[in-house]
């Protein structure tokens, strides 16, 4: 079950939201706020996992009242605005539904809730099987066996999977490999790191997975050498 709240300066924006939480089985709705100072009250007393947050408020700016709070909470903001849509992802929110909100389309939001809820929260074999990044202003879940390797472009990390997708996301070589299980993985240079099931041979100071041929760095060689002899 996901806590949550939802915060709007319009109470029929609110009541809507209750509306739509009443057809979401794993959503609790512990209660709707007009005023940021309230929802503010309420959160040092009662914490909980999602709120669901207007931007546009007469007492205080969705996105300042985010910064208030001390606790790590799942936000999806609802507004009647689109302008707002790249500085909510730049704030990692789950995901930005834009009034009126489709019950259909509100149900796609709690389920990114949900997925991310029970990756962040649970330390089982879900955690073993995906990881999440965003990219083009969405949070995606990527499936491990589904990444053929990943490598560096500046402050980016290209994820390059098995049905040919690229995706790109703001993170360090060092973050995703954190992310990413270490008997899976493996770092061959500065720029590159493989999926060692996919990787089809070793050759030439080369990992080739597919028709791809990867540079391996001298400083990795040592951890490539248990796992496969390189050939000529």
């Amino acid at each position: 079950m996901i806590n949550c709240i939802a915060v709007d300066d319009e109470p029929l924006a609110l009541e809507a939201i209750k509306v739509l939480c009443e057809n979401v089985p794993f959503i609790h709705l512990k209660g709707t706020f007009c005023k940021v100072s309230l929802a503010q009250k309420h959160l040092n007393n009662f914490p909980v996992d999602l709120i669901f947050l207007d931007i546009e408020m007469s007492d205080l700016n969705g996105f300042d009242f985010l910064k208030s709070i001390k606790q790590d909470v799942m936000v999806i903001f609802t507004t009647a605005h689109s302008k707002y849509a790249i500085q909510g992802f730049n704030v990692n929110a789950i995901d930005y539904l834009l009034k009126p909100i489709e019950i259909d389309r509100f149900k796609i939001a709690c389920n990114k809730a949900k997925n991310y809820f029970e990756y962040s929260t649970f330390p089982d074999s879900k955690i073993e099987k995906f990881l999440y990044v965003r990219s083009t202003y969405s949070l995606l879940k990527i499936n491990h066996d589904e990444i053929l390797y990943v490598e560096t472009i500046d402050d980016y990390i290209k994820i390059h999977t098995l049905d040919g997708k690229k995706i790109l996301t703001l993170m360090s070589m060092k973050k995703i490999l954190e992310k990413l299980p270490k008997n899976k993985f493996i770092r061959v240079h500065r720029s590159f790191a493989v999926s060692i099931s996919n990787i089809s041979t070793v050759r030439n100071q080369k990992i080739i997975i597919r028709d791809i041929h990867i540079p391996i760095g001298k400083q990795y060689k040592k951890e490539i050498l248990p796992i496969y002899s390189p050939r000529n």
